[in-house]
This record gives structure tokens, sequence and C-alpha cells, in this order.
């Protein structure tokens, strides 16, 4: 598979979003499933994972998917790219006496479950109000000096927040959600990553299922723990409202002997060279479809057309940007 940076860090230009083994779509497969299907991904060319200490079933405890993350890598450690996150407030920076105290011991527990020694990509999950970010972009300035992190992530942040954390240890990669029903990111998130050799790592690139074309008015999901029930855009009166969309896909994947969802990743990975879109499933035969996106070539010509159609279709629901 082509290869993009984040930063200084090279990945697969398309990763993969491990989350849906642990949580948030309904029943989750099996140890032994989860693993093969992750191991796969990174045999059919996929070297970028994200996990996070939080993705957990709720009788798991914390970090049930970074074990099985770093039990599928653990033979190929060396070539894959590891991305995780943490949370942090003010009772953690009460408990271990400083900020850099407190990222290190989530990250100290992090490198345990991984079974690494190194985090490549250490993501802060979300803004606390309660810590500068300026002190956390510190902390993770001494995290690379002493090489147990190799680069740092933010995750849903504005231009304001970037630029601050920036300044103070320059930022790998930006995680926000994108993808053609979710734009807010290329108004000015997207352009100051690019102008600051900053990675922009699309979550949820396909709407959580939405653009993959096989969801319908009649789809039910599996549990209360399935995120795409509180989805906007997949309400059942907005699914109907953004149809047209799935159709302008569905389209497009005729055209190119593609599948819907592969044309969607394609459309950003044309966009933006910068982009490195996650997708998640916890299929493993879906896995290995997204990460053919990136074989989906679309002309200039196609591009533009499909970005001109794109443009005039209104998206009926907006999941926002959320800290």
């Amino acid at each position: 598979m082509k290869k993009r940076m984040l930063g200084t860090i090279e990945v697969s230009e398309v990763g993969i979003g491990c989350m849906a083994f642990s949580h948030g779509y309904g029943q989750i497969p099996s140890h032994d499933y989860s693993v093969t299907a992750i191991r796969n991904a990174f045999d059919h060319g996929c070297t970028f994972f994200d996990t996070a200490e939080i993705y957990s079933p709720g009788l798991a405890g914390i970090g049930h998917n970074e074990r099985i993350v770093g039990e599928a890598l653990k033979d190929v450690r060396d070539q894959a790219v590891i991305a995780t996150k943490l949370f942090i407030d003010r009772s953690d920076v009460r408990r271990d006496g400083s900020v850099y105290n407190a990222v290190k011991h989530h990250l100290t527990d992090s490198l345990s479950r991984l079974g690494t020694d190194t985090v490549d990509l250490y993501y802060l999950h979300r803004i606390s109000g309660s810590v500068r970010i300026e002190e956390i972009a510190g902390a993770m300035g001494q995290l690379i000096e002493e090489g147990l992190i190799r680069g740092w992530g933010l995750s849903q942040v504005d231009v304001d927040v970037i630029r601050k954390a920036h300044s103070v240890t320059p930022v790998s990669a930006v995680q926000n959600i994108y993808s053609m029903v979710e734009r807010d990111s290329e108004k000015k998130v997207i352009p100051f990553c690019l102008e600051n050799n900053i990675g922009f790592v699309p979550f949820s690139p396909i709407a959580s299922g939405l653009l993959s074309g096989k969801i319908t008015a009649q789809t039910k999901f599996e549990s209360y723990d399935d995120v795409r029930n509180w989805v906007p855009q997949l309400s059942k009166r907005n699914i109907q409202g953004n149809m047209p969309i799935v159709d302008l896909l569905r389209e497009y994947a005729d055209m190119k002997n593609a599948a819907p969802a592969q044309i969607s990743l394609a459309w950003m990975l044309k966009k933006y060279p910068n982009v490195v879109p996650i997708p998640g499933s916890k299929n493993k035969e879906r896995m290995i479809e997204n990460l053919d996106a990136s074989k989906v070539e679309l002309s200039d010509e196609e591009f533009r057309t499909l970005e001109t159609s794109l443009n005039s279709l209104k998206v009926y629901g907006h999941r926002g940007f959320t800290r």
C-alpha cells in the first residue's frame, strides 16, 4: 500500500480504527477473531492501527482494546505504527504531582498493555478545561526526548488549540471526525495542518457505515452500546434524506468497479495529501475492503465532478464538533 506522513511518521495511507473490537458497535467479536482480523489487515498492507486506553466493554476493564492490538502486532511490532490515546484532567495531576507525571502514568500503563517499549503516536483523546494544553504539549515533548513516544497528537480540536500546542511541541497528527457528511474541518483545521506539516486522521470517515450503502431506514442496530443509535445522519428520517449522497457514491462505485465506501475514502485521499483515514470495523472482510480504497484512483476530472455533485447535495443531520 502507498504511504503517507503524519509529521515525521510514515504510515500506510489507510489505517484501521480498532475500537469496534471492544465496544461501540454492538456485540464484540471473540478475542481470537479480533486478533486475527487485525493481523490480517497488517498482512494486507496496513501499517497504522488506532486504539485508546478507554476502548473497552464495561466488564473487561480499561485497556481491553490495547491488549488486543498489542497481541495482534507483537510479532511485527517494528513494522507497525500504533496510535493510542489518553484522557487527563486535574485529578490525575493531583494524584501524580505534575502534568508530566500524570501523562507518563497513563503512558506507562498503555505501554504495558500494548506489550511495547514505545508508542508511535500518542493522542490527547479530548481536551480538558482543567489542564492547559501548553502543559500537556510540554509533557509530550519530554516523552519524545526520552524515546517513550515518537510523536503526539490531538483529537477533536480547533485551530486555536492546535496552534497553542504546536508552538510548544510540534504536533504529528490531528484526529477529528471527517467524512463526506461531516466537513467542518475543511474550513480551517485541515488547511492549518497542511501548512504546518501536521497529518490529519479522519475518524468515522464512512460516517458510521452510512457511506457504505448498506444501511437503510429499516436497519436495526444491535444494542444501546451501538453508537449508530445516536449518530444524527442515521436517524430513520435523516437516512432517507441522505440517500442521494449514497446514490452518488453508488454511481461512482459502479463506474470504478469499487464499493461505495471505497469511493468515499478515495475522495478524501485525492483531496488532501496529509489525510490518513482510519475506518473502523469489526468485520474482517469489511476491513480489507476499506484498505483497498487505496487502490481506487479518481482522475482529476472524476474528482471535480464528484466534488461538484457532492457540494450540491444537502446533508441531513450533523454530528458536530465536540470535545
